[in-house]
């Protein structure tokens, strides 16, 4: 069975439901899943996983932004942290970032060129949480006869995304699903998932679980 680290943990969401469900989900593509809060410790040495997942808001919060909780969740990721994860990628592990991975690692000028995409403060938002329909690319492995679905969930907005990102799903004319090949790894953003209602979508988790058979460079489709 793949094993795959969960790196869990932040402001503003319930990380601890997500992550933990998140696993389930991935268990379903017989991935065994171990979550962790501890970013830097957990990569401190090369964790010995087929994928890591990054499911958290973790990031050097310089703007002030959260201050209240800056003590408990402000992380600058060591650059022995960063070498781990690009490490990883150039031996060809799979990299599934979720969410508000767009968020963090803000001290890592690297990190939107491995992601693909950055949230920037004064620009990027959301609007409410609610009901929205994705639009499902199906021109790739991933997405492949899949149809559009609807969820709950809040759509990230105005994200600064590379010019070579291509959009797998879009919702309110935003990217919120892309792949990519990054050093000789890959790696998948999926923009959704604030709470666990957005992973009461079967079409989503169907998603979540062909992107991770294509991380690990597996047949895809088994899971559904």
């Amino acid at each position: 069975m793949a094993r795959n680290l969960i790196l869990s943990g932040g402001v503003a969401h319930d990380f601890a439901a997500t992550s933990q469900t998140l696993a389930e989900v991935l268990l379903e593509a017989g991935i065994e899943s171990e979550i962790t809060e501890d970013i830097a410790g957990a990569l401190s040495e090369p964790p010995q996983v087929d994928l890591i997942t990054l499911n958290a808001m973790r990031w050097s919060n310089e703007r002030g932004h959260f201050e209240d909780q800056r003590d408990l969740w402000h992380l600058p990721l060591p650059p022995d942290a960063r070498a781990v994860l690009l490490d990883h990628l150039n031996k060809g592990g799979g990299v599934l970032a979720m969410h508000t991975a767009s968020i963090c690692f803000d001290d890592w000028q690297g990190w939107p060129r491995v992601l693909g995409a950055s949230w920037k403060w004064g620009k990027s938002h959301h609007p409410p949480i609610g009901w929205t329909t994705v639009h499902v690319n199906r021109d790739h492995v991933i997405t492949d006869g899949l149809r559009d679905f609807d969820v709950v969930d809040e759509v990230y907005s105005d994200l600064d995304v590379l010019p070579d990102v291509t959009p797998l799903a879009t919702a309110l004319g935003q990217p919120v699903l892309w792949a990519r090949n990054v050093r000789r790894g890959r790696l998948v953003y999926d923009a959704l998932g604030h709470d666990t209602r957005s992973y009461d979508s079967p079409i989503h988790r169907t998603l979540l679980c062909r992107a991770a058979q294509w991380l690990l460079r597996q047949p895809v489709g088994i899971c559904e």
